[in-house]
């Protein structure tokens, strides 16, 4: 498949079946009992469709993260279009706690997947510091936000939250990290 030619819409929806199968296997925790042709019974295509779409595990992996980072973005861009900057960082913080926590598979997968592929994450990476960046921004701006912290100090938190996922408790600790970032994020007055 090329990233230029656009997809038929018959060949969007099995695309998509495909990702979401393995967004579901994902969020069980399965990917690797599954043998690869399986997503394709998941999801209802043949196993041509699997293969022409994807010729990996590790590019349904990729591809399924990449849709998940796009949402986010998406996410976002949303928040900061609909809500004052400050609440809008807050809201989107909080946000990526959930979504952690709704996809802690993917996380597992992907961590295992690519130990030693560390780049084939970057792209993904960079695009949410972008987001966050404008949310930290759009703050500062409003003068909500100090203008002496960047968005790299709030991924490093988020790293640290998406880290320690198998804490007991985990929870309630990554709500209280996003208190703590938002506090030491807020303007003195």
């Amino acid at each position: 498949m090329t990233a230029d030619k656009p997809l038929r819409a018959d060949a969007q929806q099995k695309r998509e079946a495909l990702l979401a199968a393995a967004r579901e296997v994902f969020d069980t925790g399965d990917f690797f009992d599954l043998r690869f042709d399986d997503f394709a019974r998941l999801a209802g295509v043949g196993t041509g469709t699997l293969y022409r779409h994807f010729p990996t595990r590790e590019a349904l992996a990729e591809a399924v993260y990449h849709g998940e980072v796009a949402a986010l973005c998406d996410r976002a861009r949303q928040l900061q279009a609909a809500l004052p900057a400050a609440e809008a960082l807050a809201t989107f913080l909080r946000t990526m706690v959930e979504h952690i926590a709704a996809h802690q598979g993917l996380a597992r997968t992907l961590a295992t997947l690519w130990a030693d592929r560390s780049g084939a994450l970057a792209e993904g990476s960079r695009a949410l510091e972008e987001a966050v960046g404008d949310l930290v921004a759009a703050a500062v701006q409003e003068g909500t936000v100090r203008d002496d912290v960047d968005s790299g100090a709030v991924m490093v938190a988020l790293h640290g939250i998406g880290a320690a996922h198998d804490r007991p408790g985990w929870r309630a600790e990554a709500d209280d990290v996003i208190t703590l970032v938002l506090d030491g994020l807020r303007r003195p007055q």
